[in-house]
C-alpha cells in the first residue's frame, strides 16, 4: 500500500497533453523504415520516441502559460482532452495491430520469411521502461534547472534567471554525457574490442609461405597482425581454387596487411606496408589495390574475392588497420578516426607508383566499404593527382558523412533517384545496386573510373539528420527494390528509426541492408577495372558460385559471422 501510493501520485502527475503526444510518437515508431526490427528493438525505439513526444507536450504548455496565452474554460479543456485520448488510444491500437504487416513488408521486399506477430504487449513493456527510465532524466533535469534558476533570481531578475537556468543544466547534462558517460563507454568499448583483436584463432595458423605477410619471411608479425589482419590473410583464395573457377592459369594474389600493433603511428605502419608490398613484388602485379578497411579492420572477402577471381589472381591488395572499433561506432563518436591513417597509406602507395615506369606499372585502384569507404574518400585529394591520376576506386555502401558521395548525389542529374542517381554523362562516376548500373555499360568512361555500390535499404548510406524535420529524397517515388512501399515520413521519429537502422543494418540477409554480395560486386569491379575477358555466361556462372560460396560459409549472415560488416 505504502509503495502503491506513491506510484499512483507519480502517474497523477504526468502531462494529458504529453501523454497524448506521446501516444502520437509511439504510434509512428511502429510503421516500417528501412531494416526489419526485432521486438526489443522496437521496445526501445518506441519509448524513446513516447519520451520525446511527451517532453514536447509539456514544453508546448508551458510555453503556452510562459507567453499567458488565454486557456479554454476547465469544461471545454476537459471534453477536449477526453476525445484526444480517445483518438490516440485507438491510433495506437491500430498501429500495434498493423505492426507485424508493416515488418512483413520489409520482410517480404529482403526475401525473409514473414513474422506471426510483433510481440505488442512485450513492445509496450519494453516502452514503457524506456520512458520511465527517461522521465526520471527528464526530472531529474528539471530539479537541476529550478535549482540554478533559483541562485541565479537572487542577483538578476527572474526571468533571465530561468533562462540561463535552462541553458547551465544543459551545458551540465552534456557534458556528463559526452565527457564522461559517452568518453568512458568509448574507452571500455575500445579497450575490449582491442583485447578481442589480439585473440588467436587457432584454425588460422601462420603461413608458411615466405610470400604472404606474417609469414617467418615476412617484415609484419603474424602475432600483430591483429585478429581481422589474420582472418583476410588467411582466407584469400589460391591460384589453384581460381584456376579451378576460371578453367585458366592463374595466380597467388597479393595480400598486405598492417596491423595497429606493428608500429605506434600512421605513418611508420604505412612505410611498413610499402615494404611489405614491395617486398612480395605487388607492384609487378596487373592491379594494386589499396584499401581502408572498416572501424574494427575488416575487410569484405565478397569485395576482394570477387576482384581476385575476375583477375585470375593477378592482384595485389594492401590495407592497414587504423581501429579496433566497429563502424556504426567509430562513425557516430570518432568520424574522424581512420582519415590520417588512410591518407598515410594512401601517400605512401602513390608516392612510390608514380616513381615507376608508366608502362610497367599497376593500375591503381582505391576501395573501402562503410566507414572504410568514407576514409578512403578523404585519402587522395583529386587535385593531388591530376597529373597522375589513378584508375578508379569502388567505395560500397558510403556513409551519409562521405563528403564526395553527398555532394555527387545531391548535383545528380534531374528525375534521377537520389537512392540510385546519375551524374552528368557517366564517365566519371556511376552509381549501382543490386540491379546493376542506370548507365548502359557500353557508355564511354574518362580516364578515371569510379563506381558507389550501394543499396536503397542500407541505412548508414541514407541516414540523415535533417530527416528530423523533412522527408528524405529517397522515399520520393519511384523508391529502392527493397525498401517498403508502406514507409513514410514523420518529423522526428523517422531519423530515430534510421538510427537504429544504421546499428542492425549488418543483420539484414545478403544483398540488403548494410551486407554486400558478391554476385553484386562482380558487375561493379567489372566496370572499374575494365574487365573484357569474360564472357556473360562465363560471369554469371562466377557469380553463383561466389554466392554459394558465401551463403554457405555464413558470410551473409550475421548471426553466423558476427564480424560481418566491421
Amino acid at each position: 500500500m505504502n509503495l502503491a501510493r506513491p506510484i499512483r501520485r507519480q502517474l497523477l502527475s504526468l502531462s494529458g497533453v504529453g501523454l497524448m503526444l506521446g501516444a502520437l510518437f509511439f504510434a509512428a515508431a511502429l510503421t516500417p523504415t528501412l531494416i526489419p526490427r526485432s521486438y526489443l528493438t522496437q521496445g526501445v525505439l518506441a519509448g524513446g520516441c513516447f519520451a520525446i513526444g511527451y517532453f514536447a507536450g509539456i514544453l508546448w504548455r508551458r510555453l503556452w502559460h510562459y507567453l499567458e496565452l488565454p486557456e479554454p474554460s476547465a469544461r471545454a479543456r476537459s471534453i477536449v482532452n477526453a476525445l484526444a485520448a480517445a483518438i490516440c488510444l485507438l491510433i495506437v491500437i491500430v498501429f500495434l495491430w498493423r505492426a507485424a504487416e508493416w515488418q512483413n513488408s520489409i520482410r517480404t521486399v529482403m526475401k525473409m520469411a514473414p513474422v506471426e506477430t510483433a510481440h505488442p504487449l512485450k513492445v509496450c513493456v519494453i516502452a514503457g521502461i524506456t520512458f520511465a527510465v527517461l522521465l526520471v532524466l527528464g526530472r531529474l533535469f528539471a530539479v537541476v534547472v529550478r535549482f540554478l534558476a533559483a541562485r541565479a533570481r537572487l542577483v538578476i531578475p527572474r526571468k533571465v534567471a530561468n533562462v540561463l537556468g535552462v541553458l547551465a543544466a544543459g551545458l551540465l547534462f552534456w557534458s556528463i554525457a559526452s565527457n564522461v558517460l559517452v568518453r568512458t563507454a568509448f574507452n571500455a568499448l575500445d579497450s575490449s574490442f582491442r583485447e578481442l583483436d589480439a585473440l588467436q584463432e587457432p584454425e588460422r595458423p601462420q603461413p608458411a609461405a615466405p610470400d604472404q605477410t606474417g609469414s617467418s619471411a615476412s617484415l609484419v608479425k603474424w602475432t600483430e597482425l591483429g585478429r581481422m589482419g589474420r582472418r583476410f590473410i588467411a582466407s584469400g583464395p589460391t591460384a589453384t581454387e581460381i584456376g579451378a573457377v576460371t578453367g585458366g592459369l592463374a595466380q597467388n594474389p597479393v595480400r598486405v596487411y598492417v596491423g595497429l600493433g606493428s608500429r605506434d603511428t600512421a605513418q611508420a605502419r604505412a612505410r611498413l606496408a610499402l615494404e611489405e608490398l614491395k617486398r612480395q613484388h605487388g607492384f609487378e602485379r596487373k592491379i594494386l589495390i589499396v584499401i581502408t578497411p572498416t572501424g574494427t579492420g575488416w575487410i569484405d572477402p565478397a569485395a576482394m574475392d570477387t576482384v581476385e577471381y575476375l583477375h585470375h589472381g593477378d592482384v595485389a591488395s594492401v590495407a592497414m588497420q587504423y581501429s579496433y572499433l566497429n563502424s556504426p561506432l567509430s562513425l557516430l563518436f570518432q568520424p574522424e578516426y581512420g582519415a590520417e591513417a588512410s591518407a598515410a597509406l594512401f601517400a605512401e602507395i602513390y608516392g612510390y607508383w608514380t616513381s615507376l615506369p608508366k608502362d610497367k606499372r599497376p593500375k591503381l585502384y582505391l576501395h573501402g566499404l562503410s566507414l572504410g569507404a568514407m576514409n578512403s574518400e578523404k585519402s587522395a585529394e583529386l587535385f593531388e593527382t591530376i597529373g597522375d591520376p589513378i584508375a578508379g576506386a569502388l567505395w560500397s555502401g558510403a556513409p551519409f558523412e562521405s563528403r564526395i558521395w553527398r555532394s555527387i548525389t545531391a548535383n545528380r542529374n534531374p528525375g534521377t533517384p537520389a537512392w540510385l542517381p546519375e551524374f552528368r554523362d557517366g564517365r566519371f562516376v556511376r552509381f549501382m545496386n543490386q540491379n546493376g548500373p542506370t548507365v548502359p555499360a557500353d557508355a564511354p568512361w574518362g580516364p578515371m573510373r569510379v563506381v558507389y555500390l550501394q543499396y536503397a535499404s542500407d541505412a548508414i548510406t541514407f541516414f540523415a539528420y535533417r530527416d528530423a524535420y523533412q522527408a528524405p529524397a529517397w522515399m520520393r517515388a519511384p523508391r529502392g527494390p527493397d525498401v517498403s512501399p508502406e514507409l513514410r515520413w514523420y518529423p522526428i521519429v523517422t531519423m530515430l528509426q534510421l538510427a537504429v537502422d544504421m546499428a542492425v543494418a549488418n543483420g539484414t540477409p545478403m544483398g540488403f541492408g548494410h551486407v554486400y554480395a558478391p554476385e553484386h560486386y562482380v558487375d561493379a569491379w567489372v566496370a572499374v577495372t575494365d574487365v573484357r575477358d569474360w564472357s556473360a555466361d562465363a560471369l554469371a556462372q562466377l557469380k553463383e558460385q561466389l554466392a554459394a560460396k558465401a551463403r554457405k560459409t555464413g558470410a551473409g549472415n550475421a548471426d553466423d559471422d558476427p564480424d560481418r560488416g566491421g
